[in-house]
């Protein structure tokens, strides 16, 4: 291999390192021997952005930040939360802002500048990895935020939001873990029926606008408007797009997609019902021909399930359950028929009867890639509250959740294909308390509410991190429960990779040093 194409890999390889979300596979030139099997290693930076929490005065929110130990990773490193502007309608100079964007009102910026809402961020600062750092903020004020973690606190770096809103439109327990700026997202299972309330939150960390397009489906197809074409996302800054001001029609199933014309955002759905609560719809697994969407509670009374194929062709899926047991087919709902283009939703009902459970979606004969999620509905009569599991990537290496207590977090883990070994560990409480961690064997094709382990001595709240050890691909959620007025409030977090290394080749150059610039 010749110093230039040597010095191009070592190149991307540190810009894959630093930026954490690329990967790079060793080319193989004919007759060349330098190139090896990739090795990983942890990412030198992490970006998250947190959508704005909520526009109740009486919403109390709390962050929770997090980064695991790592093998491999520099002990120094740092990791800051910072505000970000919230745009209104007529926020952009250039270009054309969503004009569902909520108004320049509690001292918003309605001009790009700094709002009075900035100075009320919550201070966020993680220290060190393996021990929760946690703050807290209450209104309707408070930003969305853009997160950078670096060196030792970039790996595997998570951050969740958890809001207590406890009356209202949208009342209940909303939760999201904090996700990384992308190009593309799809959320199924967003509505603009009368009795939601459905927006949009895209946020921009970078230096350079960001403009994007959103599109509409419904039962029929493409819900037409020009009104989400060309939305500009100021440096920077947070718009939150009101659905409903995007198309007249009125569905109670809608599959929603982003794309970035230039730029990237992070993007995340604030789904708010009169009756059944609210809480964030995060994005839809990349379409696929076979998705798991896991960790059901197992009281649930009411299970729907959207799904979305965007492409032409029609999709015919067999549903399942994975249960404690294995897997079972839903009476009446063996599978689902989704026309190419269009939004199908399927009401499973009390489908868990009383077990945990995950869903687990095939194609029949021919595979057409789809994207789909659940909502979720625990209670009965006016004390209901409602939830969203979107379809989920598989653990992979490892994944992390925040922000759990004892008695009110449930973990679920699903083995869809094939026995396999997990091992969870229990961080350090954010207050005190020593890190614990269990190994645990789940069947194939089946879905186990663990008891997980509770870090010993522990203060505060911690983190709980998932490896697979051996066998098949495992999924992951966890479910955050608490009563509010009566209500059984609860949120659901799917936990994909974190995405806490990427992949590097071997070479005869020692290429560390790149890493560490």
């Amino acid at each position: 291999m010749n110093r230039t194409t040597l010095s191009l890999i070592a190149g991307v390889t540190a810009l894959a390192a630093v930026t954490g979300f690329a990967a790079l596979d060793a080319p193989h030139a004919p007759g060349s021997s330098t190139a090896k099997t990739a090795a990983r290693l942890p990412v030198e930076q992490t970006r998250l952005l947190c959508p704005e929490p909520s526009t109740s005065d009486i919403a109390d929110t709390t962050y929770t930040s997090f980064t695991p130990v790592s093998q491999g990773t520099s002990g120094s490193g740092k990791a800051q939360l910072t505000p970000a502007d919230t745009q209104s309608a007529d926020s952009t100079d250039t270009g054309k802002s969503g004009s569902g964007g909520k108004s320049g009102k509690g001292g918003k910026s309605t001009k790009g500048g700094k709002s009075k809402a900035q100075s009320d961020a919550p201070t966020v600062t993680p220290k060190d990895p393996g021990t929760p750092v946690t703050a807290d903020s209450s209104g309707s004020d408070t930003p969305a935020l853009i997160g950078t973690a670096t060196g030792g606190l970039a790996p595997g770096w998570t951050v969740q939001e958890t809001t207590q809103v406890a009356a209202g439109v949208g009342r209940g327990l909303l939760g999201t873990a904090c996700s990384t700026p992308d190009t593309e997202f799809w959320f199924a299972g967003a509505s603009t029926a009368a009795s939601r309330t459905d927006y949009v939150h895209l946020t921009n960390p970078d230096d350079s606008a960001a403009v994007v397009d959103i599109e509409l489906y419904g039962k029929d197809g493409n819900l037409k408007s020009t009104v989400g074409e060309g939305i500009t996302v100021q440096p920077h800054a947070s718009e939150p797009i009101l659905l409903s001001t995007l198309t007249d029609a009125q569905e109670p199933d809608v599959t929603v997609h982003v794309s970035v014309r230039s730029g990237r955002v992070a993007a995340a759905v604030q789904a708010l019902d009169d009756k059944l609560g609210g809480d964030w719809l995060a994005a839809s697994a990349d379409p696929a021909g076979s998705l798991v969407l896991p960790g059901i509670p197992k009281d649930a009374t009411d299970v729907r399930l959207v799904v979305f194929a965007p492409g032409d062709s029609d999709a015919d899926l067999k549903v399942r359950l994975a249960s404690p047991s294995g897997q079972i087919t839903p009476a009446g709902n063996e599978t689902v028929h989704v026309k190419g283009g269009m939004t199908t939703g399927v009401d499973l009902g009390d489908v868990t009867r009383g077990e945990a459970g995950s869903l687990v979606l095939s194609p029949g004969d021919t595979p057409v890639p789809v994207v789909a999620a659940l909502r979720v509905v625990r209670g009965k009569g006016d004390k209901q509250e409602s939830a969203f599991i979107p379809a989920s990537a598989p653990v992979g290496t490892r994944a992390s959740a925040a922000d759990n207590s004892a008695k009110d977090s449930t973990l679920a883990l699903t083995a869809p294909e094939g026995t396999a070994t997990v091992k969870v560990t229990a961080s350090a409480g954010s207050d005190g308390g020593t890190a614990a961690a269990k190994e645990y064997t789940i069947k194939g094709g089946t879905t186990q509410n663990v008891d997980a382990p509770v870090p010993s001595g522990v203060k505060g709240t911690y983190a709980l991190t998932v490896e697979p050890v051996s066998g098949g691909p495992v999924y992951a959620a966890r479910m955050l429960q608490t009563t509010l007025e009566g209500v059984p409030a609860f949120t659901v977090q799917t936990l994909p990779d974190d995405r806490g290394t990427v992949a590097v080749p071997e070479t005869d150059q020692d290429l560390s040093v790149l890493l560490k610039k």
